[in-house]
């Protein structure tokens, strides 16, 4: 049943959304969009309403071209004079020609057999053997044909430059007009942090142009896998290695080419150009791979330097954890050395209840509330409620290149491994604070200070003031100081893993963290992760293994 309080989204959501995509991007990139491209948005500004409205909807619809008969939009109404507003202002063209695959797009087999009546389609059993076909026809034949429903077939223009707002937009080119979330919908509030030209992400023109050449070599890479060429990659390679990065905002695409197209020539055997490439990346698994190579190659005092290199200052702790399990082996070809395995002994009870409706978490925190005076089933959000509200204004400070608009709820480097060191200060300082001021009542002033704005780590819903009052409470300060410090050298990791209940007693420092485990469930890695830490800090932490009674 629909809620009646639930605001009601405005049919023409869409072009307010592109208007306020225009002007964040004009208050930070207005000195770095040319003059042609504040023409054209000059021109849009100029169109009247609807025509606003029906420009929006072809650049967020995949084209290029249209068919008129089919831009059917109930809140516009007949659309033949708004595409002739579109096509008088230069907006939007009307095709010429169309290529046989661009047919394919517009057109069912069926409509193409009655636009192409001569064809033998009889011996053309599919839509890709009459495309096929089509496409042997003389240029003039394949002119763009509404005669099918005696309409135009268009397409809009000026769609690279919306293209490139939603990059200065979003920081990215994953995301385009379907991603935007509205703020006046009265639901979603975002908090005030800085946005101001100092702190874009793109300096300059020469930063963009940089980004998007690094991400055509990405693309180039797709295309090679896609089209079965492995024996290109070599050369691409060498195109990646001769790229010259000058700007931050293009790190992380070299980043990750680098590291996918090494991956690749990993599988190919060539080796030396993966390390090279991998040595170019300041990203996870780039060390890893590196040290592996070595160890494959015999080079097992190169892959132990790697190793120890790693484990003085991992970068994340997927990186920490390879190198833990490389070490052994490289100490045994070195010295033969027999490092003793690690294994794990968790503090673990195991429970026998009868099946029934529910999760399995829930049966236990049921089971267990005799022992305690209270047992919530939190799994990930307790913690990172607690963490979100801690450092509520480091995670959201200024900070050149992570804030593109106002509309995010976490900074663009939340879960990279630098997000510490480029908020060092900033954290030291505030944690230094934490040692010395009540937990409980700083969480609970933030809860109520920073209550329904948007933040990927606070879940407003599930976790209320009372639930982090009582858990700080509960939990003595060097526990939850250990376990913030652990989720700030790896935020993207950290965040998951957490056990799925915390059982509070009545006294300050009675409480337990519980992972549960029904029948067949086994620890996954993060979990392990947080539990050995646990251990390590004297944190109370157990599994509960539950069997089901059959009786």
């Amino acid at each position: 049943m629909a809620d009646p309080d639930a605001p009601v989204l405005s049919p023409y959501y869409y072009r307010e959304n592109f208007l306020r995509l225009c002007a964040a991007v004009e208050a930070q990139y207005a000195d770095i969009l040319t003059t042609g491209e504040h023409a054209l948005l000059a021109s849009f500004r100029g169109l009247e309403f609807k025509a606003q409205c029906l420009y929006v909807r072809l650049v967020s619809r995949t084209g290029p071209w249209f068919r008129e008969s089919k831009l059917v939009y109930a809140e516009l109404g007949p659309v033949a004079p708004i595409l002739d507003a579109l096509l008088a202002a230069g907006l939007a063209m009307e095709a010429a020609t169309l290529s046989a695959a661009e047919l394919g797009q517009l057109f069912t087999r069926s409509e193409l057999q009655r636009i192409f009546p001569r064809l033998d389609h009889g011996q053309l059993r599919d839509k890709a053997a009459l495309l096929e076909a089509i496409g042997q026809l003389p240029p003039r034949h394949l002119q763009a044909l509404g005669a099918i429903d005696g309409q135009r077939i268009v397409a809009p223009r000026g769609t690279e430059l919306v293209q490139f707002l939603q990059l200065l937009f979003f920081g990215n080119r994953r995301q385009g007009l379907t991603d935007f979330v509205l703020q006046e919908l009265g639901v979603t509030r975002y908090y005030p942090y800085p946005l101001d030209r100092a702190h874009r992400l793109f300096p300059c023109r020469q930063a963009c142009e940089e980004y998007l050449a690094c991400a055509a070599l990405r693309d180039r890479h797709y295309e090679l896998l896609d089209a079965g060429e492995p024996d290109m990659l070599p050369l691409l390679a060498a195109q990646v290695l001769a790229t010259d990065i000058r700007f931050a905002a293009s790190e992380q695409h070299r980043d990750r080419l680098c590291n996918n197209l090494a991956r690749d020539l990993e599988r190919l055997g060539e080796w030396e150009l993966a390390l090279q490439l991998y040595g170019r990346s300041q990203r996870h698994p780039a060390r890893e791979r590196r040290a592996r190579i070595l160890e494959t190659g015999g080079d097992w005092a190169g892959a132990a330097a790697l190793c120890e290199e790693i484990l003085r200052a991992p970068w994340c702790e997927a990186e920490r954890e390879a190198a833990e399990r490389i070490v052994p082996r490289l100490r045994r070809q070195l010295d033969g050395t027999r490092l003793p395995r690690r294994r794990d002994a968790f503090s673990t009870v195991t429970l026998q209840l009868p099946a029934g409706d529910g999760g399995v978490e829930r049966q236990v925190a049921n089971h267990l509330q005799g022992e305690w005076q209270a047992v919530h089933y939190v799994e990930n959000k307790l913690m990172n409620t607690l963490f979100g509200l801690a450092f509520w204004e480091q995670i959201f400070a200024a900070v050149p290149g992570v804030f593109h608009n106002p509309y995010q709820s976490a900074p663009a480097d939340m879960h990279d491994s630098a997000f510490y060191s480029r908020r060092r200060h900033s954290i030291d300082t505030r944690l230094e604070q934490l040692r010395t001021r009540d937990l409980a009542q700083v969480l609970v002033d933030a809860y109520h200070r920073y209550h329904d704005y948007q933040s990927r780590w606070v879940d407003w819903r599930r976790i209320d003031a009372s639930l982090v009052e009582a858990s700080a409470r509960a939990i003595p300060r060097p526990h939850l100081l250990a376990i913030w410090e652990r989720m700030l050298f790896d935020p993207g990791e950290n965040r998951r893993g957490f056990p799925d209940l915390i059982a509070l007693g009545a006294a300050p420092g009675e409480y337990c963290l519980i992972e549960v485990k029904g029948p067949g469930d086994a620890l996954q890695d993060s979990q392990k992760r947080w539990l050995r830490y646990f251990q390590a800090q004297q944190i109370p932490a157990q599994v509960a293994r539950v069997e089901w009674d059959d009786a």
